[in-house]
């Protein structure tokens, strides 16, 4: 058995901040632990993944690999574990972790835990802590299969700095022409100055209760001062004043800042599920009974209207 893989989640050479903790997370468990990278022209990622603990990098490097596609990947990665032979394979709990992850334990025959917070991981076997009854409880779920599949929540584990020897395994290509039954015809970015939604160290959201646009670029402007993310609950959202990408919540991201400040938002159990494991939470909302302040560490019974611009001239001192 090859140890615990990390399946490494980058774009453009640019790798993820969940991987780090993956990796950190597994060396810390005294088994081997290996990076999975796969792209073209990423084989020079692999001093950077040694840096947070990856004893090896298998990269699997061709022009068929150069975007996501989920036959190209899934099939190459099948091929993979066959050679070597891995006890589990941690993919991060995002868009294409999980895509990944499930196709493949489909296509294993074998057992996959999903959105986990804690893992306990030995040969044929591994023992998940999950998030259950949107975040009200957790689950321990033991899952078996060679190897163990699981997704891990992104800012769960610190990244830690002890390095692993980062040798590289170059992987033959196993994925052909056949495999990619998707082609991405445009891709087209969300640009943005803020830090990323789901790896931000401060998230400022707007609810209900910003009534429109013009509470929305309050919130805006607080994050830009606070050099933070912006999110949305879901009723933002569906009025259409913020991106869909932007949604916190069970059916959005999944956030754990440092601080989240929830500017108007009520706190249905469902945008809990996205944000209530933040390090700090501050509301602010005129409802003296919003679920909220049942979360928070520090709440404002206000309108935001003019809680939002005293604060910033209070930062601007």
């Amino acid at each position: 058995m090859a140890g615990t893989w990390v399946f490494v989640e980058q774009k453009d050479g640019n790798i993820r901040k969940v991987t780090y903790e993956m990796l950190s997370e597994c060396k810390k468990g005294g088994d081997e632990v290996a990076a999975v990278v796969f792209g073209q022209g990423v084989e020079g990622l692999a001093g950077e993944l040694a840096k947070y603990g990856a004893d090896k990098v298998y990269v699997a490097d061709d022009a068929i690999f150069a975007t996501y596609n989920t036959g190209a990947y899934v099939a190459q990665m099948v091929a993979m574990i066959n050679e070597f032979s891995p006890n589990a394979v941690l993919f991060a709990h995002s868009f294409n972790g999980r895509d990944m992850a499930s196709r493949l334990a489909q296509k294993l025959d074998t057992g996959l835990a999903t959105d986990a917070v804690a893992a306990e991981i030995s040969a044929g076997k591994g023992v998940f802590t999950r998030a259950i009854y949107a975040g009200k409880a957790l689950a321990k779920v033991e899952v078996a299969g060679s190897p163990v599949l699981a997704t891990i929540r992104p800012g769960v584990w610190e990244v830690g700095s002890t390095a692993g020897a980062g040798a590289v395994v170059k992987a033959a290509v196993a994925a052909t022409a056949a495999d990619v039954y998707q082609v991405m015809k445009e891709f087209r970015p969300t640009v943005s100055a803020r830090p990323d939604l789901a790896e931000a160290a401060v998230v400022v959201s707007g609810g209900r209760g910003c009534k429109g646009p013009e509470g929305i670029k309050l919130v805006e402007n607080l994050a830009d001062m606070l050099g933070a993310a912006v999110g949305g609950s879901r009723a933002s959202i569906d009025s259409g004043w913020l991106g869909h990408e932007l949604q916190v919540g069970q059916t959005g991201k999944v956030v754990l800042p440092n601080l989240y400040i929830a500017c108007g938002i009520s706190g249905a159990i469902q945008h809990l599920a996205g944000m209530s494991s933040s390090k700090y939470i501050a509301a602010i909302n005129t409802d003296t009974e919003a679920p909220i302040f049942g979360v928070s560490d520090f709440g404002v019974v206000a309108d935001l209207f003019k809680v939002i611009p005293l604060l910033m001239d209070n930062l601007k001192k």
